[in-house]
């Protein structure tokens, strides 16, 4: 299973996303959850740091992607962030959660 969780702050401004696992609903290669998971993840970051002067710490391996915001983000980073929250979640409901946890904190 892909567990994500997300911290965000009251006003909505991220201050951490974490993905980890894979999905296993099909063999590597073919697996439409990862695929779809990884294709959200990694276009939200990309876009972040093409479109946005925000600062933030990204960590990445096999099966694993953390992202930090070390300080509050621009209007249109909150927008791509939760654009990425909406994908997830759309995600997570359709596979009723066997393949991706979304867990969302406010701090």
């Amino acid at each position: 299973m892909i567990r994500i969780s997300v911290v965000r702050k009251k006003n909505g401004s991220p201050v951490s996303l974490v993905c980890k696992g894979h999905a296993d609903y099909s063999e590597e290669g073919s697996d439409i959850y990862c695929s779809a998971v990884s294709a959200l993840v990694i276009n939200a970051v990309n876009s972040i740091e093409k479109f946005t002067d925000d600062p933030f710490d990204e960590e990445d391996s096999e099966g694993y992607l953390k992202v930090e915001f070390p300080e509050d983000v621009s209007g249109e980073t909150r927008l791509l962030f939760e654009s990425l929250l909406l994908g997830l979640n759309q995600i997570e409901m359709t596979c009723n959660g066997k393949y991706l946890s979304l867990t969302i904190r406010e701090v």
